[in-house]
């Protein structure tokens, strides 16, 4: 999973109780703390370490992708996240990982994004408030 642990694999995805159907897509190590510390997804993980910058010169054989396509072929897994950073890097990685995945016939879904938990909409930015407006959810 390319997480920086002293074994391979990690912790996390060399658990029995997870999800081997899943696997998170993230840009950073420190990203799947942020995401096990909610206590939620029970998958296994993928660290690119980077994403996709033509302004710094990081391109798709600089991250981890190929080592996530080898992954995938194995069949077992059903689902992507791709739980890049809201940012045009983390947006371009995602869209070229989707459209990379989709072929393969595997499910490929993207982490939700909205009005953080305790904000007012009055200080929130025009990109954060569209988003949560694209993904509201029936109540």
């Amino acid at each position: 999973c390319f997480n920086v642990t002293d074994s391979d694999p990690c912790p996390t995805c060399g658990s029995d109780q997870r999800d081997r159907t899943k696997i998170c897509i993230v840009e950073q190590p420190q990203d799947i703390l942020a995401l096990e510390h909610t206590g939620v997804y029970k998958g296994l993980y993928h660290v690119l370490h980077g994403a996709i910058s033509p302004t710094e010169g990081v391109g798709t054989d600089d991250i981890r992708i190929r080592e996530l396509v080898n992954r995938l072929q194995g069949g077992s897994v059903k689902e992507v996240i791709l739980g890049t950073n809201p940012n045009l890097e983390g947006e371009q990685t995602a869209m070229y990982l989707s459209r990379l995945i989709s072929p393969l016939g595997i499910r490929v879904t993207r982490l939700a994004r909205g009005l953080p938990f305790g904000t007012e909409l009055e200080y929130a930015d025009d990109v954060t408030l569209t988003r949560a407006i694209e993904g509201r959810q029936e109540v």
